[in-house]
């Protein structure tokens, strides 16, 4: 059973700082591509990073710059470290990951970005 567990989420003012992390279980996770997105309310998901089996990485323009993704196989966990934030990033962050055709979805962590 595939399961994805956000945390880090958190209320933060502009240009601070946050780490989330999301913790898969189920799957080759050293195999696995990995992805983060946002949805904020009223709007669609948005497709904010990945990081490849390989580790390699790849950016939203919106984010690109300000947000880094990683991840340690050991421990089946990707990070997305968020820095300069901004009232616009205010979302639920999820992470996913895809698996015999099918996208599997963590519960998502909510972050808020205001003075």
């Amino acid at each position: 059973q595939v399961q994805l567990v956000e945390s880090g989420g958190g209320l933060v003012q502009p240009g601070g700082s946050l780490r989330l992390s999301c913790v898969v279980s189920g799957i080759i996770f050293s195999a696995t591509t990995i992805q983060w997105y946002r949805q904020a309310p009223g709007d669609q998901r948005e497709w904010v990073a990945t990081i490849t089996y390989g580790g390699g990485t790849n950016y939203a323009d919106s984010v690109k710059g300000r947000f880094t993704i990683s991840r340690d196989n050991a421990k089946k966990t990707v990070y997305l470290q968020l820095d300069s934030l901004k009232s616009e990033d205010t979302a639920v962050y999820l992470c996913s990951v895809r698996q015999w055709g099918k996208d599997f979805w963590g519960q998502g962590t909510q972050v808020t970005v205001s003075s």
